[in-house]
C-alpha cells in the first residue's frame, strides 16, 4: 500500500492529462488529510479528482439546504463520512426507547440525505459504513441486546447495505472491513482524536483512499476483466512436467491446501464474470493434465477462456491472449510466482497489473485480498456466461484463419440479432455496458441503473439494444444506442457503444441500418453524432466518417434521405413480444 507521504507528493504532479471529476467530501469529523489522500490516489488511477471539502460537521447543513455551497458545486461524486465516534456520542444521549430504534432512525436519516441530493443532482454517492466500537457496556451480551451500541451499529451497517441494494443509487465504501484487516489500533489513535477531531489515523488514510478511488475508477470503466495465470507453483505446488500428476501439491493437506483455497477464490472470480486465461511454459498436453485428471483440482478446462502453454516468450503469449480476448492490457492481471517472468511482463507490457505475490503460497490470498484488484459497481446475470463466450471467440478466431475471403467467413457464421428497447430484463446489463465500455464508445457517458430506468421511461429518448448470436453461440446483449430527440429535425446519438468482442463482423453497419430506419419512422431527416475523445476510444475516432456522416464543426450529420443501406451478413431476429410489452415499452416500431 502506498504511504500517505507518497500520496502527498502525488499532489504536486501534473494532473492535466487526466480526466477531471468534481468530488464533494462531507464529514462529521476532520477530513482535510483524507481529502489529500483521495486526490493523491486519484493520480494512481489517472484521474484528476478536484475535491470540495465541506466545513467541519456540516453534513446536515449542506445536504438539507438546497441553496448550500454543496449544491452550487454540483459534484460528480459525493462522499459522506459519518463516524462511529459521533454516533456513539449521540447514542449515549438517547433514552432506552430511542436506543432500540437507533439504527432504524439513522437509516431513515441517510435515506433523507439521498432523497434531498437526487432532487437536485445526479451525483454518485459514496457512503462510508461504520467501523465497530465495542464500548463493553454489556460485554459479549451486547450481541444479544438491542439496547447495546454494538448491536445497533452492526444493524445499521446491515440496513445501509439493504438500502444501497434497494435504491441502487449509492455505493458503500467498506470502512468496517478495512478496520477488520488493519486492526483498530492502526485505524484509530485516541490522542490524535482528542486533540484534532481526526478519527482516522494517518496510516489508515491510504487504505480508505484506495478503496474510495477504486469505486470512482470503476464507475469510469477502469476495471480489471481478465486474470492471466501461470501454473507451476502458482496454481499448484511443484512442476507438473518434472514431478508428475501424482506428486504436484494440491488438496486438503499441507501446502496443497493453500493452492486449493487459492483456486476456489479464482473460481469465484470466474463465476462473477472475470475472464480466466492460462499462460505457462509447458507442453500443452502436460499442462492440461491436472485440469483433466487430478481429482483435487478446483479449476477445470471449462473455466479457462484461453489456454496457452508452450516454451515461448510469455510476453508474446500474453499479447496473443489479449488479441483473442480483444480487451485492453490495462484490464488484465498477471499472476506468476517467478520474479523473472513478472519483471519481463512489467517491462514490456507496463499497462498490465502484475502483483508481487509472496514467496509463501499460504500468503497468496491475504495479499491479493488487500489489493482489491477486481472492484466493480455492478453485476449482471450475463457475467457468468462470459467464459463460454470468450471460449467460442477463440474458436471463431481459429475458423477465420481457414478462410481466404472475409465475406465468406462472415456468411458462414450465420449471425442473427435481436433488436429491442430497454426492458426489466436487460436494464442491469445496459447500465453495466455504459460503465465498462471504453474502446468502442463514442461519447463515453456513464449511466447508473436508476438513470437507465429514467431514460427508458422518458419519451424524449429512443433506447435500442442489440444482441448477437451465431453458429458458435450467443454473445448476449452487445450493443446499446440511446437516441435523443433534440429538435424536430435532429435525432441525436447520445450513446453508441458496443462490445469489442464482436468487432469486424459488420455489426456497426447493421446498427446504423437500424438507426436510419428508426429515424425514418419517427420522421427525422438527419441523424446527429458526436465523438468525444478519451485515452481509450481512439479506435472509433473515424467511426462516423467511415459510415458516411459529414462533419460540421464538432458534430457529424447523416442525411437520412441520401443514405443507402449497407449490406451485412446479420439477420434480424424478431424480439420476444412478452419482453417488448413490459412497462419499459419499446419505442421501436
Amino acid at each position: 500500500m502506498i504511504e500517505f507521504s507518497q500520496l502527498k507528493k502525488n499532489l504536486k504532479k501534473d494532473f492535466s492529462k487526466f480526466k477531471q471529476l468534481k468530488v464533494a467530501l462531507l464529514g462529521d469529523s476532520a477530513t482535510q488529510f483524507l481529502a489529500q489522500a483521495i486526490r493523491g490516489f486519484g493520480y494512481e488511477h489517472d484521474l484528476d479528482l478536484v475535491i470540495w471539502e465541506a466545513d467541519f460537521n456540516q453534513i446536515n447543513l449542506q445536504l438539507l439546504d438546497p441553496t448550500s455551497d454543496y449544491y452550487k458545486y454540483q459534484p460528480d461524486f459525493t462522499i459522506i463520512f459519518q463516524s462511529s465516534h459521533k454516533l456513539l456520542s449521540q447514542f449515549y444521549t438517547c433514552n432506552k426507547t430511542d436506543q432500540k430504534v437507533f439504527a432504524k432512525e439513522k437509516t431513515a436519516q441517510i435515506e433523507s440525505y439521498i432523497t434531498h441530493i437526487h432532487q437536485k443532482l445526479k451525483t454518485k454517492i459514496i457512503f462510508y459504513n461504520f467501523a465497530e466500537i465495542d464500548n463493553t457496556i454489556y460485554g459479549n451480551f451486547a450481541n444479544l441486546n438491542q439496547d447495546s451500541f454494538l448491536f445497533q451499529l452492526r444493524l445499521l451497517n446491515i440496513k445501509l447495505m439493504q438500502l444501497g441494494a434497494e435504491k441502487q443509487s449509492i455505493h458503500i465504501c467498506d470502512l468496517s472491513s478495512i478496520q477488520n484487516r488493519i486492526g483498530r489500533n492502526t485505524m484509530f489513535e485516541p490522542s490524535i482524536y482528542i486533540s484534532t477531531e481526526m478519527v482516522l489515523s494517518i496510516p489508515a488514510l491510504p487504505e480508505l483512499a484506495s478503496r474510495t478511488t477504486d469505486i470512482i475508477a470503476a464507475t469510469q470503466g477502469k476495471i480489471k476483466k481478465c486474470l492471466v495465470l501461470d501454473l507451476d507453483n502458482t496454481l499448484w505446488g511443484g512442476t507438473i512436467g518434472d514431478d508428475g500428476l501424482a506428486n504436484i501439491e494440491i488438496g486438503s493437506l499441507g501446502i496443497g491446501k493453500a493452492f486449493t483455497e487459492f483456486q476456489r477464490w479464482i473460481k469465484a472470480l470466474k463465476n462473477r464474470g472475470i475472464i480466466l486465461a492460462v499462460c505457462s511454459k509447458n507442453d500443452e498436453k502436460t499442462a492440461k493434465e491436472p485440469f483433466e485428471k487430478h481429482p483435487e483440482m478446483v479449476l477445470k478446462l471449462d473455466d479457462i477462456s484461453v489456454f496457452v502453454a508452450n516454451w515461448g516468450n510469455k510476453v508474446k503469449n500474453i499479447q496473443y491472449i489479449q488479441r483473442i480476448l480483444n480487451i485492453g492490457f490495462d484490464s488484465m492481471v498477471f499472476l506468476d510466482d517467478n520474479p523473472f517472468e513478472r519483471n519481463m511482463v512489467k517491462e514490456h507490457l507496463p499497462e498490465i497489473c502484475v502483483p508481487e505475490i509472496p514467496e509463501d503460497p499460504a500468503n497468496y490470498l491475504e495479499y491479493l485480498y488487500s489489493l482489491n484488484l477486481f472492484e466493480t459497481v455492478s453485476a449482471s446475470k450475463e457475467d457468468s456466461e462470459r467464459t463460454k463466450r470468450y471460449q467460442t471467440e477463440a474458436k471463431r478466431a481459429t475458423l477465420k484463419q481457414s478462410f481466404v475471403n472475409e465475406n465468406d467467413f462472415l456468411q458462414s457464421l450465420n449471425m442473427r440479432s435481436t433488436v429491442d428497447g430497454f426492458t426489466t430484463f436487460n436494464i442491469p446489463r445496459v447500465a453495466q455496458l455504459t460503465q465498462r465500455s471504453n474502446q468502442f464508445n463514442l461519447r463515453t457517458v456513464r449511466y447508473s441503473e436508476s438513470e437507465i430506468e429514467e431514460i427508458a421511461l422518458d419519451i424524449n429518448y429512443v433506447p435500442i439494444t442489440f444482441t448477437l448470436k451465431d453458429r458458435f453461440g450467443d454473445n448476449g446483449l452487445i450493443c446499446v444506442v440511446i437516441l435523443k430527440k433534440q429538435s424536430s429535425t435532429k435525432l441525436f446519438i447520445d450513446t453508441w457503444l458496443m462490445s469489442c468482442r464482436v468487432l469486424k463482423r459488420g455489426m456497426e453497419h447493421f446498427v446504423l441500418n437500424t438507426l436510419v430506419e428508426q429515424a425514418k419512422k419517427l420522421g427525422y431527416p438527419s441523424l446527429v453524432g458526436e465523438y468525444i475523445p478519451t485515452a481509450k476510444n481512439t479506435m472509433v475516432q473515424n467511426h462516423y466518417r467511415n459510415l458516411g456522416f459529414e462533419k460540421r464543426n464538432d458534430i457529424w450529420i447523416l442525411n437520412i434521405e441520401k443514405y443507402q443501406a449497407i449490406q451485412t451478413y446479420i439477420q434480424l431476429k424478431e424480439s420476444n413480444k412478452k419482453i417488448r410489452n413490459n412497462e419499459y415499452n419499446s419505442r421501436i416500431k
